[in-house]
């Protein structure tokens, strides 16, 4: 590693990035270095630009890291006061694939292993994304305050999120069966979560079976999730803080899904009620 990349991950460490941030940023810089033949200290803003700009015709799925990667190391390891930011092409905005509520019951349905059956119930009934099911532990349920707690996720942020008594019901059936010890839902060895390729295999295979022809990944459940919760009368800024959006505007995606609300409440509903 060069001196000048050596100083931007001292950098990053000392502004506490994650990391598999600074692997990123580190990796971009070196691409930026190669492309060029010279150290980035010697590069011109004109030569950036000009990176930027050769990124962007390419259509590159990494130009955000590697405009973010550039953006720190100019501005604060060199202590330029350049401006680098990330202008992508408008894209055209595509609302979310979301399941009925029939549809969800019948994919959940045909999962056939228990563990892996809970885990995406879990998901739907919680509007969690994979991540954030895997890494549930035992003591993140708390069945006193019918809450889950969430932790570190994405944006390295915890939150909590409402545990219906149906779900509460499963998870604890499962329990017993699989009698799990330190997470939810490990995988062979039990102080490591179920593998995430695993969970998506299962996904694919008991779509199949339900006849779901929609396309989709596990993160329908989550999608679905929203929208259900929005019929049901949720207040969108409570489901904002329930699926941990930064923004209300990314939850209001959902309500162009479904013009079909109840109202405005802010009562969770139990989605895996079957009385609902």
């Amino acid at each position: 590693m060069t001196p000048l990349r050596q100083r931007m991950l001292e950098d990053l460490c000392r502004y506490n990035y994650a990391p598999r941030t600074r692997q990123t940023y580190v990796a971009q810089i070196a691409k930026l270095a190669k492309h060029f033949g010279v150290s980035p200290d010697q590069l011109t803003r004109e030569q950036v630009q000009e990176y930027q700009d050769l990124l962007a015709s390419q259509g590159v799925s990494w130009l955000p890291q590697a405009v973010a990667a550039m953006q720190f190391l100019y501005n604060k390891t060199l202590q330029r006061d350049w401006t680098i930011t990330h202008s992508p092409r408008r894209k055209a905005k595509r609302l979310p694939v979301v399941l009925t509520p029939e549809e969800v019951s019948r994919l959940l349905s045909a999962v056939e292993p228990l563990k892996v059956r809970v885990l995406l119930t879990t998901m739907y009934g919680c509007g969690l994304r994979i991540s954030d099911a895997i890494g549930l532990q035992i003591r993140d349920i708390d069945s006193q305050r019918m809450v889950i707690h969430i932790r570190q996720s994405k944006g390295r942020k915890d939150r909590y999120v409402p545990l219906g008594a149906a779900l509460l019901d499963q998870l604890r059936s499962y329990w017993r069966a699989e009698r799990p010890s330190i997470f939810m839902f490990p995988g062979s060895q039990a102080d490591k979560p179920v593998n995430i390729a695993t969970v998506r295999q299962e996904f694919r295979l008991a779509r199949r079976i339900a006849g779901i022809e929609k396309p989709c990944t596990t993160h329908v459940l989550r999608h679905s999730y929203a929208t259900h919760c929005l019929q049901a009368g949720m207040d969108v800024g409570v489901i904002q803080q329930i699926l941990g959006h930064a923004t209300v505007e990314t939850t209001a995606t959902y309500t162009h899904v479904t013009a079909d609300t109840t109202g405005a409440a802010g009562v969770f509903p139990d989605l895996l009620d079957e009385d609902l």
